[in-house]
């Protein structure tokens, strides 16, 4: 099975060294000129995965054209470009393996939905977990989600990845491991400011739970199962991203709860914080399903400029209630 991946970031860097080891041919595709220069002449993609061997065999390009013929196609742009990116991919029947994690702008559509619209043609599947892509890149253990409704698919995807360190755990539920990753993005940014701001073990620890109470809640009115939730889709990437500053969105949380200006944070990032994107368009989402998502709504607000002092003490004045 030829692997083409569209996304020269370090996670589509990093499933390109999963994909080519082995030595088999990997065709990865990225926007930026200097990153295709990079991979092919020194086999590292010193911008974005700096100080990673990558394996000779996988080939750079700045064509999407190039990714025609390949057998599967692993999506690692940004959620607000894998529509754009897959009309200008010849995808035709090809299989697309998603794995941005987010919901787009203005529609309110989860990149599967996106992705159905963009290239009608192909089949789907989702890839997410709980993923450093440096980590992943040099060969330390990890385990996924790899969810696709066509079970012949995914065990094809799945053993093609699959290594002794890499493990793609099968599940039919795209629904559910798209919300996990979509989702956790927000949360990760609510637990940065409570790191950020100092708020202590204790607060971030209540955070994470009563964050994945929202996602249950959230996943269950949009179809998924709650044991995809309870996973490495859901519960899993969700405790790694609130708990690291190598999470973009934690970090990004970190400096709101210090209290600088979003728009500081954001200009001076050259990777993508998802779940700025994700935010507001979660809390849309969550109000047209009738979802009550406080932490999330607080996200929004701490983004949009609110004080984090005024925004803690909203959550706490909260009226008690039953936790289940």
């Amino acid at each position: 099975m030829r692997i083409g991946v569209i996304g020269g970031g370090a996670w589509g860097t990093a499933l390109a060294q999963v994909a080519a080891r082995g030595g088999q041919p990997v065709t990865l595709w990225a926007r930026e000129s200097e990153v295709v220069a990079s991979i092919n002449d020194a086999h590292e993609n010193a911008v974005f995965l700096k100080g990673v061997a990558l394996s000779d065999s996988i080939r750079a390009t700045g064509r999407l054209d190039d990714l025609a013929g390949h057998d599967a196609l692993l999506v690692v742009a940004p959620a607000q470009h894998v529509r754009s990116v897959l009309m200008a991919t010849p995808v035709g029947a090809t299989p697309l393996v998603l794995c941005a994690k987010g919901i787009e702008a203005g529609t309110r559509m989860l990149v599967g939905e996106v992705a159905r619209a963009a290239a009608p043609g192909a089949p789907i599947a989702v890839l997410s977990g709980p993923t450093f892509a440096h980590e992943v890149a040099a060969g330390q253990p990890t385990a996924v989600t790899l969810a696709c409704e066509d079970a012949d698919l995914r065990t094809r995807l799945a053993d093609r990845l699959a290594s002794p360190a890499f493990r793609p755990y099968a599940s039919g539920d795209v629904v559910g491991a798209e919300i996990g990753g979509a989702v956790k993005n927000v949360l990760a940014i609510a637990c940065g400011v409570v790191e950020g701001a100092g708020l202590g073990l204790n607060a971030r620890a209540a955070l994470i739970a009563r964050g994945f109470a929202e996602m249950t809640r959230f996943g269950l009115a949009k179809g998924a199962r709650s044991e995809t939730l309870a996973g490495l889709s859901g519960l899993g990437d969700l405790v790694l991203t609130c708990s690291s500053t190598n999470s973009r969105n934690f970090s990004l949380g970190v400096g709101l709860g210090q209290g600088r200006a979003a728009a500081e944070l954001l200009a001076d990032r050259r990777t993508v914080a998802e779940g700025a994107h994700t935010a507001p368009v979660l809390r849309e989402a969550a109000a047209e399903a009738g979802v009550d998502m406080p932490v999330v709504a607080a996200v929004c607000d701490l983004l949009e400029g609110a004080d984090v002092r005024a925004i803690v003490e909203r959550l706490l004045a909260r009226p008690l209630r039953a936790e289940v």
